[in-house]
């Protein structure tokens, strides 16, 4: 007799194996190409690109607010001498 998994695995691979010379196969096959297509024009980024700007915006952002700290500092200073 045949052990569960192993006709699983057999029941598996033959329905691929149908699947595969199906019509089904190539609307797969041309539905992935359309999507890859619209996906192309839309300009999209991944996520770790995503997570790349946003961590470069954060430490901009950082050095933004300490270089504006020191020209406070330095506008105090300038006003103090006057």
């Amino acid at each position: 007799m045949i052990a569960p998994n192993q006709w699983f695995e057999d029941f598996q691979k033959n329905m691929s194996d149908l699947l595969a010379k199906t019509p089904a196969a190539d609307i797969e096959r041309n539905m992935k190409a359309l999507m890859t297509q619209t996906f192309a024009r839309m300009d999209l980024i991944t996520r770790e690109e995503f997570d790349v700007q946003a961590d470069l915006l954060a430490r901009a952002l950082e050095r933004v607010d300490s270089l504006e700290t020191r020209v406070h500092a330095l506008e105090q200073q300038f006003d103090k001498t006057e």
